[in-house]
């Protein structure tokens, strides 16, 4: 394999996990990769390749790889590894250029797939990580085989100024780095520098160094210049002497009385823009006003006496002094034989400097304002200065100009700093930048005629967090300690659950708990997002996005996040970690989806929640479920176990020697009053509910929220709620609509018992099965005439396998003596009536083989099916909605509750039947 091949490196997909996932506690970008022909060309049977791609990427040297040194991943490369692994460590590699310290990622082979491999690599901005694992593709393809169309140094230049438009300022940058180091969580709200900091009821918003504490009508006050002047005048504070005018006659008039030189400034202007210092005369006024009324908001210009000095800022959070810096303007250094141009372009080589806010240092520019500076000085661009001499090519000393910065904050007199503390009070900002002007801040600036010239809202930080001259002062500290005080809270409780079935009901039972401490609670569930018993929206919000939305809602101080498989697969959790973890079960359902075909892949997949438990949270398990039983070993806080298993069992003896050695379990008790559900932590055991006296469970005869109930207790019990809290909770839910909509409604109408559940699966409908066999039973012995019917309407999503919606209608056939199969609205994908005659095969076969039913139809449409099924009900029956949309299911219910009906079960006013409404009958 000497020649070179055709490069095909291609990216099939692509995910952004914005969260722990299955591949990473961290968030991350995950490719999914195809080699093609280079699948059989590792990097050392290309010639050059590994020098090139490290003469392209220097930093490709200091990637340690599974060797754990520096160099290892060079040492890879000569060994030979794959293209894919390259591309992997690329894509950090690029990262790396723009500043962005990721060094997280891994690349394995997709299962049954030769040269298909999953690309995943951390990332700090999702945009900037995607492209840089385009990139890096495209890179790799390059060195394989030269793409002459393809300029590496424009390539990369158009990667930095890609990252460049979408990073935080140095300001931002800083806060954000000081709230990770505490552990505090963040969200970026645009793409711009709003940022939250903390979650729910906690949260605080920040944007650049403005804080959601900033005064509105403080901000208003520092933009009026005229009008901070004068606050600060009136305060006794030494301020120049100065007028407000809008015209350049108005502008002479005031210069003439309060004396020259002066300073010509726009009224709210920032930056600098429009400032024109020292102006001696008539003339240079009227020269300067049309320069400061174009960067005036609102037409006003301010002309004030011109005070010598050096040019200082304070700058000032939470009323405290916190650092000071001397701004000198953008200037070079004669060196005897270089021009004034050529000392510019040296000084702008300067890798600190750069466009804007994007470095520490701004690059120089010149343009007529600096002409016009240098010709002040007896100079043009072509002039030589002389060696030490220095040339001003900007008036003021703003970093935004060019300028430099020397830290001053140990030297400054008190007087001074009282001064800067007591002006920043006057005008009401918590976080204030005070510009002095004064010949030496060292000294009291009353005794040497300096004055305060402004009073700036949301200042930059990065002339003291990275001064050209001094040590730096870490700024942000103060911002985040007056936002979160010490021993203040930043993170709210969240509690996640998932499992195959019974996800909802447990998530809302929690809820339910909390809601009756007193807690603003957050949930999400496949039914939507709610926020204290309010439903927001409407829709599937078992995903991260839903997740992310609770954690922004600012009445929210407790979190119920119901997690579904396709989310985790999708975008991962959508947050950092959960305090509790409940696992309820893993049952074979939506496998053959998203690569995810066995159970324990499934496992793993649902696993994430409990890998998301820090030290201090709890997993709670089901013991009973061998694959939740293993998934203690992921958990790296507490385990919190809850079973059904009689006392004696090998289950039950794992959880007493649990207890023993001092952790918690929620277990059953039987005895000859019912079952008693208990609570052992240590040795301890506390009784806390009889099963058949919890509203939910149907006197125990729903067993299905027996478990839920446990799990549901436990969550709440390992998230500190006490046990009588938890007691009245489990009391007072119950599964009516209001509670717990589509999920075990009970309503009797006209005689018939009607059951309205979600069952979508065959795990859920072998659970269900056993509640209709014990309500049935029920039913049968007080009923005095002939054995009441059981009638079933079922369904399941058009994405599941085949194999999986036969075994849905066997299993229904074992309890129902008619089964209606009906079809959800979205097909996923299948045809009209293709996913109805997989089911009605299912239950053929079982009613062939013998099972309890009899009859079996086929009613596509939601609506029509429960019209077919009530109206060949009689008193006493039970029928069984399995549930699509059950709000019109409830809705069509009241109709036959409240209302004469005529013919075969139709309403006067009902709906048009749906033309596939004909029921196919099998006997």
């Amino acid at each position: 394999m000497t020649e070179r091949p055709t490069p095909d490196l291609t990216i099939l997909e692509t995910r952004v996990y914005r969260g722990a996932n299955v591949w990473s506690y961290e968030k991350a970008i995950h490719l999914v990769v195809d080699l093609g022909v280079l699948e059989q060309y590792p990097s050392n049977l290309l010639p050059d390749f590994t020098d090139h791609l490290v003469q392209m990427l220097p930093g490709l040297r200091e990637h340690s790889c599974s060797r754990g040194r520096r160099g290892g991943f060079v040492e890879r490369l000569q060994e030979g590894t794959w293209l894919g692994h390259v591309a992997e460590h690329c894509a950090l590699a690029l990262q790396q250029v723009v500043g962005h310290d990721i060094r997280r990622g891994k690349t394995r082979m997709v299962k049954d797939r030769p040269g298909v491999y999953n690309v995943i690599y951390g990332y700090v901005d999702e945009q900037v990580g995607l492209a840089a694992g385009r990139l890096a593709v495209r890179l790799v393809n390059h060195l394989v085989e030269g793409d002459p169309e393809f300029d590496w140094e424009a390539e990369l230049e158009a990667f930095i100024k890609r990252a460049e438009r979408t990073a935080f300022g140095p300001s931002t940058q800083a806060i954000v780095d000081e709230a990770v180091s505490r552990d505090i969580p963040w969200i970026r709200l645009n793409q711009h520098s709003l940022v939250q900091l903390g979650q729910g009821v906690h949260a605080r918003r920040i944007r650049a160094t403005m804080t959601s504490e900033t005064s509105s009508i403080a901000v208003d006050i520092a933009s009026d210049k005229d009008l901070t002047t004068r606050l600060l005048g009136a305060a006794g504070l030494p301020v120049p002497r100065q007028d407000s005018v809008r015209t350049v006659d108005q502008a002479v008039r005031v210069a003439d009385r309060i004396g020259y030189p002066v300073v010509v400034k726009p009224l709210d202007g920032n930056h600098g823009r429009g400032v024109c210092l020292d102006l001696q005369d008539e003339a240079a006024v009227r020269e300067a006003f049309p320069i400061a009324e174009e960067q005036s908001r609102r037409g006003w210009v301010i002309v004030e006496s011109f005070v010598t000095g050096k040019d200082y800022r304070c700058l000032i959070i939470d009323g405290h002094m916190v650092a000071i810096a001397e701004r000198v303007p953008a200037h070079v250094v004669g060196d005897g034989t270089s021009t004034v141009e050529e000392l510019v372009e040296l000084t702008n080589a300067d890798p600190r400097r750069g466009v804007g806010h994007e470095k520490v240092l701004t690059r120089i520019k010149v343009d007529a304002a600096a002409e016009e500076v240098l010709a002040g000085q007896g100079h043009t661009l072509t002039s030589v200065p002389d060696e030490g001499e220095m040339v001003r090519l900007a008036l003021t000393g703003n970093m935004s100009t060019g300028g430099i910065s020397i830290d001053r904050t140990f030297e400054a007199h008190p007087e001074n700093v009282e001064i800067a503390e007591e002006a920043a009070q006057m005008v009401g900002l918590d976080i204030a930048g005070i510009d002095f002007i004064c010949p030496d801040i060292t000294e009291p600036v009353r005794e040497t005629g300096g004055a305060i010239c402004e009073v700036n809202a949301a200042p930059g930080f990065r002339m003291h967090t990275h001064p050209t001259i001094g040590e730096p002062q870490f700024i942000a500290k103060p911002v985040v300690d007056m936002l979160f005080p010490p021993g203040a809270t930043s993170r709210i409780p969240i509690v996640a659950v998932t499992g195959t079935n019974g996800k909802t009901t447990t998530s809302r039972m929690i809820s339910h708990v909390f809601k009756g401490m007193g807690r603003k609670v957050g949930m999400t569930s496949t039914d939507g997002v709610v926020i204290d018993e309010r439903l927001l929206i409407r829709a599937d919000a078992s995903g991260p996005r839903s997740a992310r939305m609770v954690l922004q809602n600012p009445r929210v101080d407790f979190a119920v996040f119901e997690v579904a498989r396709g989310g985790i697969l999708r975008e991962g959790l959508g947050y950092e970690r959960n305090d509790v973890a409940v696992v309820l079960n893993v049952q074979p359902d939506h496998l053959g989806l998203r690569g995810i075909d066995t159970v324990e892949q499934l496992a793993d997949v649902k696993a994430v929640v409990v890998e998301a438990v820090p030290r201090t949270g709890a997993a709670v398990l089901n013991a009973d479920d061998p694959l939740v039983r293993e998934m203690r070993r992921k958990c790296s806080g507490e385990v919190v176990w809850f079973s059904m298993d009689e006392p004696g069992s090998e289950v039950r003896d794992m959880i007493d020697a649990h207890c023993r050695r001092g952790g918690k379990a929620l277990v059953l008790n039987p005895s000859d009053r019912g079952e008693m559900i208990v609570v052992k932590h240590g040795r301890r055991e506390m009784q806390l509910a009889w099963t058949h006296l919890l509203p939910a469970t149907f006197n125990g005869r729903a067993r299905m929220n027996v478990q839920n109930t446990l799990a549901a207790a436990a969550a709440a019990f390992a998230a500190g709620a006490p046990l009588h809290d938890i007691r009245q909770g489990l009391r007072s839910f119950s599964t009516n609509y209001y509670l717990s909509p589509g999920r075990l409604n009970e309503v009797e109408v006209n005689g018939v018992n009607v059951i309205v559940d979600y069952c979508h699966n065959a795990p859920g409908m072998r659970m269900l099965g056993d509640f209709v066999d014990r309500v049935g039973e029920s039913l049968s012995s007080s009923h005095e005439l002939a054995r009441p019917s059981r009638i079933g309407i079922i369904a399941t999503a058009g994405d599941r396998r085949d194999e999986d919606m036969r075994e849905l209608g066997e299993i229904a056939a074992q309890h129902f003596d008619v089964v209606i199969v009906r079809e959800d609205e979205a097909l996923r994908g299948r045809g009209r009536g293709e996913v109805a005659e997989l089911v009605r095969d299912g239950v053929q076969s079982a009613i062939t083989a013998g099972a309890r039913c009899k009859q079996v139809e086929v009613v596509l449409g939601e609506i029509d099916a429960v019209r077919h099924a009530m109206s060949r009900a009689n008193k006493g029956d039970l029928v069984v909605v399995c549930v699509d949309q059950h709000a019109a299911v409830m809705s069509e219910l009241e109709n036959w509750s409240n209302q004469a009906y005529a013919g075969a079960g139709a309403s006067p006013d009902a709906p048009a039947a749906d033309p596939d409404y004909a029921p196919t009958e099998q006997t």
